[in-house]
C-alpha cells in the first residue's frame, strides 16, 4: 500500500496513503472538483504537514464514511524534482503499464486513497484525478510508482 516517487528527483520518496486519513490537507472527494480557485490555491501550496491533534469522536466517525482526495504538490515538492522535469509516469500494478501525464498535471493533480471511509486494497493503492475533475470518471487506477521524466 505504498506509492514511490522517482525518476528525476533528487530525493526519492515512499508514501504511504494510510495515514493521510489524518493529514488536515485532505479533501472530501465530492469538494475538490467544486473549489474555487483561490481555494484550491490555497490546499495546492506547500504547507507543512500537520501536527498531531487530538480527533474528536465525530471526525473520526466522519473519516469512516466519506471518500477523500489528497493534493500532490507538497509531496513532489519535497522530492525536489529537476528543472528537466516536463512529465510524469505513473506505473500501475507489477506488469509495469503506466500513463504518461504533463508534470504540470501531475503537481496539481489529487490522488484518491479512501473511498468511504476504507483504504482502496483492490484498486489501489491511489487513483489519480486531474485538478479539473475532468477524469472524474475514469481516474486512472491501481497506481503504484510516480516516476518523473
Amino acid at each position: 500500500m505504498i506509492v514511490m516517487i522517482k525518476g528525476k528527483v533528487k530525493y526519492p520518496i515512499t508514501l504511504d496513503p494510510t495515514v493521510w486519513i489524518f493529514d488536515d490537507r485532505k479533501i472530501k472527494l465530492e469538494e475538490a472538483f467544486e473549489l474555487k480557485e483561490d481555494k484550491q490555491e490555497e490546499y495546492s501550496g506547500f504547507q507543512k504537514p500537520p501536527v498531531n491533534r487530538s480527533i474528536s469522536k465525530m471526525e473520526g466517525e466522519e473519516f469512516l464514511k466519506n471518500s477523500y482526495v489528497m493534493p500532490l504538490n507538497d509531496f513532489i515538492h519535497n522530492a525536489e524534482p529537476t528543472s528537466e522535469a516536463k512529465t510524469a509516469k505513473l506505473v500501475s500494478g507489477s506488469d509495469g503499464s503506466y500513463e504518461t501525464i504533463a508534470y504540470e498535471d501531475l503537481i496539481n493533480g489529487y490522488f484518491l486513497f479512501s473511498n468511504n471511509g476504507k483504504p482502496l486494497k483492490e484498486d489501489g493503492p491511489v487513483h489519480f484525478y486531474y485538478r479539473d475533475g475532468s477524469n472524474q470518471d475514469n481516474p486512472v487506477k491501481y497506481i503504484k510508482e510516480i516516476v518523473i521524466d
